[in-house]
């Protein structure tokens, strides 16, 4: 069995499993049952000056008879005090020594407001800290959370300020509403970032009741944006990690975050470049004991690849993940139905023949049998039959030679320009 500890910017705990800074970890009760389930970490729900929540304030997206395809919230940081939370984090540090107990913060961009509050945290024995710059609703308003997240000269100097004192090591949670992440990650590591974790909710109404007209959830006829996760918000997640993690001026570990679900998330989100990883909304849907299926499946995946530790899968796909520019313009796939496995249901031709390259006829074989047949020399590969086909096999996309060398977007344009002699003007246009 593999060697499940990671060890992220000197945080250690026994598996990658962490649970995200959120309601799952508002309270040591709540932690400490994580922990028995088999949780290696847990990021506590972010402090700072009490506030006041709104009732209601969860909200789902259901999709195709999928619960929680998405979730939305407006629930704010913590609104307990800050001293039952230094306490409950106390004895929580003290039953479980061995797990990670990461402080979420968030205070005004202030220095001595973030002086005073990192040395009363640390003062209970946190293992490290997570500089919570991603809130995208209520706190924004006050000028913290995404407010201060979208701002790069500001998280550096916030980041900076923690540093200044801090004994621990520093995490700075970066908001996804932005138009490049990995301007303030640069900025974040600049002010001392230890690491960062990636990625916190996105703007989001999560949908209209057509029949009352309030938006969804509504506190009494009013609602307001807030922070959208879950399943749906993976793909935009694991984009953003990779470009940091592919990105030469981020040099800290990742803690990654976003619509993970599954061990299967958590080893794309390795391969990807995150140490760590941290999960929300699948415990709030499915509860705790979620983690006993994750650390099964992650073991016997490591297992089945012959991986002695969990740490040898971070970052082993960012280097296949490049830009459009670097993709081989040459490289040719062709769609292939099966006949044995089509169950005639005509969507891939329906599919290929409204919104596609009309290339999958309707025939007829000797037996007298419609079949669905793909004209492979029109065929440009773009994998939408095999993406809506229903049936397991029926489609499979080849790769076939195109009698061509390998060529980028980038060295075209560099033929093209007279900068290159790599390739023929014939083997470009």
């Amino acid at each position: 069995m593999a060697d499940l500890s990671i060890n992220l910017a000197g945080i250690k705990s026994p598996n990658p499993f962490w649970l995200a800074s959120a309601p799952p970890t508002n309270t040591g009760y709540q932690v400490q049952r994580a922990f028995e389930a088999g949780w290696g970490g847990a990021v506590w729900k972010t402090l700072g000056d009490p506030i006041i929540n709104t009732s209601s304030r969860f909200a789902a997206v259901n999709f195709n008879g999928q619960r929680v395809a998405g979730f939305n919230n407006i629930e704010l940081i913590t609104d307990r005090p800050l001293d039952v939370n230094l306490k409950e984090i106390y004895e929580t540090k003290k039953r479980f020594p061995n797990h990670a107990v990461v402080a979420s913060l968030m205070v005004e961009p202030k220095q001595e407001k973030w002086h005073e509050i990192v040395k009363r945290v640390e003062d209970v024995g946190v293992d490290g800290l997570e500089l919570n710059f991603g809130c995208p609703h209520g706190m924004a308003e006050r000028g913290m959370g995404a407010a201060s997240g979208q701002q790069p000269d500001l998280v550096e100097a916030q980041t900076y300020w923690v540093k200044e004192v801090a004994k621990t090591p520093v995490i700075v949670k970066l908001t996804p509403n932005i138009t490049d992440i990995t301007v303030t990650a640069r900025h974040a590591v600049k002010g001392g970032a230890d690491a960062i974790s990636l990625i916190n909710t996105i703007n989001s109404l999560a949908g209209v009741d057509i029949h009352t007209w309030n938006t969804v959830p509504h506190i009494g006829g009013k609602g307001a944006h807030g922070g959208y996760c879950g399943p749906a918000v993976k793909p935009i997640a694991l984009n953003m990690v990779a470009e940091c993690a592919r990105h030469p001026e981020v040099t800290v570990p990742i803690s990654g975050i976003g619509g993970i679900s599954t061990w299967q998330d958590v080893v794309e989100f390795m391969l990807m470049g995150s140490t760590a990883i941290q999960v929300c909304t699948a415990a709030m849907h499915h509860g705790f004991r979620i983690v006993e299926e994750m650390i099964d499946g992650l073991n016997n995946y490591l297992d089945e690849k012959g991986l002695a530790s969990v740490t040898e899968l971070t970052g082993k796909s960012v280097s296949k993940y490049s830009n459009w520019g670097d993709l081989n313009l040459n490289y040719k796939v062709v769609a292939r139905i099966n006949e044995e496995n089509c169950i005639n249901c005509n969507k891939c031709h329906i599919a290929c023949e409204d919104t596609s390259h009309q290339c999958i006829d309707m025939l007829t074989n000797a037996d007298g049998k419609a079949i669905l047949k793909v004209r492979e020399e029109d065929c440009v590969g773009c994998n939408l039959c095999s993406i809506v086909c229903p049936a397991e096999g029926a489609i499979d996309m080849v790769e076939i030679d195109s009698g061509l060398p390998p060529m980028t977007w980038n060295e075209r344009q560099q033929v093209v320009g007279g900068l290159s002699g790599a390739y023929s003007k014939a083997e470009v246009v």
